[in-house]
């Protein structure tokens, strides 16, 4: 057993080293098993940091990622790793991943119909298995926090190697989930042999990549990132974290972080929103959006939904997790077109209103769509406007005294 830590990083660059020069990835994971029962994730950490410090392109490194990664499965000792506060943002990237697993575990479900699946059966197949990569998409957020929140302080503290890497992989699994949801939006008539080479070919790819990434991130990259950060670090993610959403999942408990003066940090509740007619405070503001009794979703003009109002009584259903997402990623593939018609519409000039009423558990739902222009007529995003109409519809005479 090799238990010197300069003995084990030799050991590892050595087995990455064979890998890049083309040596089979099973033999040199018989060495590694052999030599070593396991490696501490800050030195897995430290020789890619090496590596890339020494000459070896990180397009290399990259490439032999998950080479390696299947090489360590198993091998990498966590058990000096800090302990993680409930509601911390590494709680949330874990918690996001729990929700990625229930996915990638429907989507296998699916892919093992295949070598069964008749024909007749292939379009169901198709909206089913287009839903749940719509919702695999959203790790697209949680990707995002990583590159723009967490890397910089790693970064910072001069981890700079490994990070070039795992956005590298983020990019690739990204091109990959774009190409699955593509493959399976395909028009007209597709064959119970097609369904099973697409799934061959592309989707068991873009799964196995998210799947992987987990392993990394909670194998190697968290655990270094809790050593690293300090808590104002941390609470500097934690504070921003709103601006790209959640993933698949809405955070219900607060961190605050001890020693740290928070209230100075998170609002300003004297800060001023001026607009041409008056002015508000955060807090006012706030609390006007959830007295009012109807439902708002602005969708921007990138089509990202980018807030949503909390009223009195919501009528559909709504969580911070759809923040930063796709609007078409919002709803059910069979009703996709119709969204995408209105944003076209409202685009090109065409329209600047949508409307429909639905009838929904003996409620009469009133819901519209409005095209936010600025002055000049440029489109600015779309206001989803919702409102429960059932005792408004009832309403007859007139009523001139306060009751």
């Amino acid at each position: 057993m090799i238990n010197n830590s300069k003995k084990r990083k030799e050991l590892l660059k050595h087995m990455i080293l064979q890998l890049h020069s083309g040596e089979a990835p099973d033999l040199v994971r018989n060495r590694l098993v052999e030599l070593l029962r396991s490696i501490p994730y800050d030195e897995v950490v430290e020789v890619e940091q090496e590596l890339i410090s020494e000459g070896l392109p990180v397009e290399e490194v990259l490439k032999l990622c998950d080479i390696h990664q299947m090489v360590l499965d198993g091998h990498i000792d966590q058990s000096g790793a800090k302990p993680v506060p409930a509601g911390h943002p590494v709680d949330t990237f874990k918690k996001e991943n729990r929700e990625l697993e229930k996915v990638i575990d429907e989507l296998e479900q699916l892919f093992g119909q295949v070598k069964t699946i008749k024909d007749n059966d292939v379009k169901q197949w198709l909206i089913m298995v287009h839903t749940q990569l719509n919702n695999l998409m959203d790790v697209d957020k949680h990707y995002k926090k990583k590159e723009y929140l967490v890397f910089p302080f790693l970064e910072k503290y001069e981890i700079t190697g490994p990070p070039k890497v795992m956005w590298g992989k983020h990019d690739e699994i990204r091109n990959l989930l774009k190409t699955s949801i593509e493959a399976v939006s395909i028009e007209g008539s597709i064959s119970a042999d097609e369904v099973a080479t697409i799934t061959e070919l592309v989707l068991l790819s873009a799964v196995k990549g998210v799947s992987d990434m987990i392993s990394k991130e909670e194998e190697i990259l968290l655990p270094i990132c809790m050593d690293k950060l300090t808590d104002a670090d941390w609470f500097s993610v934690y504070q921003q974290t709103n601006e790209f959403g959640y993933c698949l999942y809405d955070p219900q408990i607060e961190w605050k972080p001890e020693g740290i003066d928070v209230s100075e940090i998170i609002y300003n509740t004297g800060n001023i929103i001026q607009l041409t007619t008056g002015s508000f405070n955060l807090n006012e503001l706030e609390i006007l959006f959830r007295t009012l009794p109807i439902d708002i979703t602005f969708v921007d003009k990138d089509d990202k939904v980018k807030f949503f109002s909390i009223g009195p009584d919501r009528i559909f259903t709504r969580n911070r997790a759809i923040i930063g997402r796709d609007v078409r990623m919002c709803h059910p593939p069979s009703s996709v077109h119709v969204v995408e018609q209105i944003l076209t519409d409202f685009k090109n000039g065409k329209e600047n209103s949508a409307a429909f009423w639905i009838s929904m558990k003996g409620r009469f739902i009133y819901i519209e769509y409005f095209a936010m222009r600025n002055k000049e007529g440029q489109y600015l995003g779309t206001l989803e406007f919702m409102q429960d109409l059932t005792n408004l519809r009832k309403l007859e005479g007139e009523r001139r005294l306060l009751s």
